[in-house]
């Protein structure tokens, strides 16, 4: 590196002996022709690739240069402070020398994963009940020792490792979740119009409560009733309602789902990830519908999400549902026996917003 740096520095110095002995006129010229290579070479190439010594070559030559030439230049002066910074610090970085017979010795690798292997397999057991496991076995380690082993390896303490998460509750509990949120819309003559839905988690059907633009507590309660009255029989199939904290979900909003043995489940706060799945339908309808349309008044948006939602619970395909609309006819019909070349005929809803194809008969 060395050497290369210097064989460099001497050719350099060569040549510039050699410019001082040619006239003005060639030198101005092969300026000029140097110049337009290189900005030729900067429209083509964004970031060039230089070595050290390439960059050692062209500071040390900016010096020579005006000071408002500087900024032109690919390497510039400021190069070498930053070196110099770097080295600086370079030289009062000292390497961690690890002593041979000092301190405590690491925890061996075979302890460490027993360790973590005993608390993934028994989710109840705590440090201590660990701890002792690893005595049994004929390990020598301290109770504090597992602790850290458990700390680092981010596996948390038994009362909250016991427990599902939130997100394995959801999954858990999904066949039997409800989930209810608020989405608003700005009409043409930007007024706000809210729209109270609930989802079920396990099919995705979305039901829309009602459309207003003052949702106060005894509205929401209402709606509510007339929600439960509509599911009849399959309200015993629910036991779970996911539900955020606004105000606008009152006590008596609560005791008519608690009346139908459906327990409320308040989302923490400022956590709209907990009702996920209400918040993913939300951008769903806005992406697909209310994003590309405007609503003129309520009775408009009332029609838009009738229309939409039909969509939505009847054809849409859905992943988790093995792209199957919630409410997939149970036809007989084998459409993969169809042949190929059969007529796919479209039809448009909300005029020209979303088609829906199916195989003609």
């Amino acid at each position: 590196m060395l050497l290369s740096i210097v064989y460099m520095l001497a050719q350099r110095l060569f040549g510039l002996i050699a410019l001082r002995g040619r006239g003005g006129a060639a030198k101005d010229v092969e300026l000029l022709v140097l110049h337009h290579e290189v900005a030729v070479l900067r429209r083509q190439i964004k970031r060039p690739r230089l070595e050290p010594k390439d960059r050692l070559v062209l500071a040390a030559l900016s010096r020579l240069l005006p000071r408002g030439r500087w900024h032109a230049r690919i390497v510039t002066p400021a190069t070498l402070l930053r070196w110099h910074r770097e080295l600086v610090a370079s030289h009062w970085t000292y390497p961690s020398l690890r002593v041979p017979h000092g301190g405590r010795p690491p925890t061996a690798v075979v302890i460490r994963k027993l360790v973590v292997r005993l608390a993934r397999e028994n989710p109840t057991w705590g440090h201590r009940r660990i701890h002792g496991e690893i005595i049994g076995l004929g390990y020598k380690v301290s109770a504090a020792t597992v602790w850290n082993i458990l700390d680092r390896a981010g596996i948390d303490p038994s009362p909250r490792r016991s427990g599902p998460t939130w997100r394995q509750f959801c999954s858990i509990q999904a066949k039997s979740m409800l989930a209810c949120d608020f989405a608003h819309v700005d009409t043409v003559l930007l007024r706000r119009v809210y729209v109270f839905f609930v989802i079920e988690v396990a099919t995705r059907r979305v039901h829309i409560l009602g459309v207003t633009r003052y949702p106060t507590g005894a509205w929401v309660t209402q709606q509510a009733r007339n929600f439960l009255m509509a599911l009849d029989d399959r309200t015993e199939k629910f036991r779970f309602l996911v539900r955020d904290r606004d105000a606008k979900f009152t006590a008596s909003f609560d005791a008519v789902f608690a009346g139908s043995g459906i327990a409320v489940l308040k989302t923490p706060p400022r956590a709209p990830r907990a009702n996920t799945y209400a918040e993913r339908w939300i951008g769903t309808l806005r992406r697909e519908c209310l994003d590309r349309l405007l609503v003129v008044g309520q009775r408009h948006l009332w029609d838009v999400l009738a229309t939409y939602v039909t969509h939505y619970n009847g054809h849409r395909p859905h992943r988790s549902l093995g792209q199957r609309p919630p409410d997939a006819p149970n036809s007989s019909t084998d459409l993969t026996t169809m042949p190929i070349d059969a007529r796919v005929d479209r039809k448009q809803i909300l005029g020209v917003l979303i088609n829906e194809y199916q195989r003609a008969a």
